[in-house]
């Protein structure tokens, strides 16, 4: 037989069919047509767990078999999202156009009436695994242009924040372990990955409103009058409106964080007066975090707190300060938190 070299040799091809001679011919004339990476399974029993381990480019799926009909698998595969991609030619003695129409639209991507023309089916799996390449692509640059575009935006956003450290107290330190603080709280309390990358960069910009603020103020060595401090209450605003009107959901989540983050639970905080789950879990969770690491960390004004001292502090006000249930993650998860970063070995002594 005259060997036909793919486009595509690489490619991993699953036969389904219950006919074990057939699956055999199928196997042998792709392999004699230049695709090496055949597999073929009888049992469509099989065939979920065979593609979650095969992850295989292309399948060519018989419609009458025992157990589970070729029907029945087309709407299993098209409920996985890790295989709705995944190009299906459906090979069937039954040549109906209601079979065919049928298994079109179950997510088919082609249909061949079986005895199999060699030549025709070689030509439609070159021409599906081209579409599937091609779609390959077009999601890694997407992928590509994606992260390209989150690694600006995370430029942005350091730059900004070190923008607003030149013009306050708090060190550079204190922004990275509040927002890795931030992330594992998250992570603790359920949130998916996606969401607690999302409050690790858009809390390390929840002061960035002291910009606004006169160094007169900002930088006092001593106790702000009411005055004074009612204007450095403002700083939610200023970083609330800094950061407002923006498209992308790490700057909407740091505006969110920026005005909600000095809310309190009992609703004695500023500058809306919001209470309970009113205040956004983005603020109810940099809040925690925010005055732990001020806590424990050294100001031109006070010492660091000890590691229980700043425990029982977090414990003594959670329900009215922070959120009791987030309160008490922190606390419980905090021991490994310490343990699993060494942002936060200074906590070891």
């Amino acid at each position: 037989m005259h060997r036909i070299f793919p486009d595509y040799p690489e490619s991993k091809l699953l036969i389904i069919d219950d006919q074990k001679t057939v699956a055999y011919i199928l196997a042998k004339l792709l392999n004699e047509a230049g695709y090496d990476d055949v597999t073929y399974i009888h049992d469509p029993r099989e065939a979920l767990s065979t593609c979650e381990q095969l992850k295989p480019d292309l399948i060519l799926l018989d419609l009458t078999m025992p157990y589970l009909s070729g029907f029945d698998l087309l709407e299993l595969f098209k409920k996985e999202k890790s295989q709705q991609s995944i190009p299906i030619i459906v090979l069937t003695s039954d040549q109906d156009q209601e079979s065919k129409l049928k298994a079109l639209a179950l997510g088919a991507s082609d249909f061949l009436p079986k005895p199999v023309d060699r030549v025709e089916l070689l030509v439609r799996i070159k021409n599906n695994l081209e579409i599937r390449y091609q779609h390959k692509l077009l999601e890694q640059k997407v992928a590509e242009r994606t992260r390209e575009l989150k690694e600006t935006q995370i430029e942005i956003i350091q730059r900004l924040v070190k923008a607003a450290e030149y013009r306050d107290n708090d060190t550079g330190d204190h922004i990275v372990r509040m927002s890795m603080l931030c992330f594992h709280l998250a992570k603790a309390a359920g949130l998916p990955d996606e969401e607690c990358e999302l409050i690790r960069y858009a809390s390390s910009m929840h002061d960035v409103g002291k910009i606004g603020i006169p160094d007169s103020i900002l930088l006092k060595p001593g106790k702000l009058t009411d005055e004074e401090f009612a204007e450095m209450k403002n700083h939610t605003l200023i970083g609330g409106k800094m950061l407002s009107n923006s498209d992308t959901k790490v700057l909407q989540m740091a505006e969110e964080i920026a005005v909600t983050h000095h809310e309190r639970w009992d609703g004695s905080g500023y500058p809306s007066g919001l209470a309970g789950e009113a205040i956004p879990l983005a603020g109810r969770i940099t809040s925690i975090c925010d005055v732990f690491d001020a806590l424990t960390s050294i100001r031109p004004y006070k010492k660091a707190w000890p590691l229980g001292e700043a425990m029982e502090e977090i414990k003594r006000l959670r329900g009215t300060h922070f959120d009791p249930e987030l309160a008490d993650i922190f606390i419980a998860a905090l021991p490994s938190i310490i343990e699993s970063d060494l942002i936060f070995s200074h906590l070891k002594k």
